[in-house]
């Protein structure tokens, strides 16, 4: 049977990148996480971890990492992901996990009825966002989560998706 709340939350997500001032409670930002642990994992290694943002000084100092500072500098909160070296089963499906844990992360926020940008281009800093944050020597970066209230001005614009046709490639 399939729970439409969650297809109708899937196909409603969007890429929020401006925010209201309002904070998130850290209680809030806590629940996100909660529901990024629930994500798949080869052998359940569980290879995420997270610093949590609130502060605006360290927002700032994480905008000016990234072309898109813009986002950072809206947010009122986020999230930083990142990769426990110290328990990798396999690289490319521990990423993988990670990949379903941001997922988790950004239809939790949704649901809340908040905004999020999964950021990526940072990681081209990623060094610089480590020392930031001061990460333990054994966590490397894997994105950025800016979050916030949506700024009702612009609201968020459908995208376009390929038909089924183009990205399924054949039926055996």
């Amino acid at each position: 049977m399939c729970n439409e709340s969650v297809i109708g939350y899937i196909e409603t997500r969007r890429s929020i990148r401006r925010f209201t001032d309002e904070q998130v409670t850290r209680e809030t930002i806590e629940a996100l996480i909660d529901a990024a642990r629930w994500a798949p994992s080869g052998l359940n290694n569980q290879p995420w971890r997270f610093i949590t943002v609130e502060s605006r000084e360290v927002l700032d100092k994480l905008a000016s990492f990234t072309k898109y500072s813009r986002i950072l500098k809206s947010a009122t909160a986020a999230i930083a992901v990142f990769i426990d070296t110290s328990r990798i089963y396999h690289r490319e499906k521990d990423i993988q996990s990670i990949g379903a844990a941001i997922e988790n992360i950004l239809l939790a926020a949704h649901s809340y009825g908040l905004g999020a940008c999964w950021l990526g281009e940072i990681l081209n800093r990623h060094e610089e966002v480590e020392n930031a944050l001061e990460a333990p020597l054994d966590l490397e970066l894997m994105a950025v989560i800016a979050l916030g209230y949506p700024l009702d001005d612009e609201p968020p614009v459908a995208k376009n998706r390929y038909p089924l046709d183009e990205v399924i490639v054949k039926h055996l």
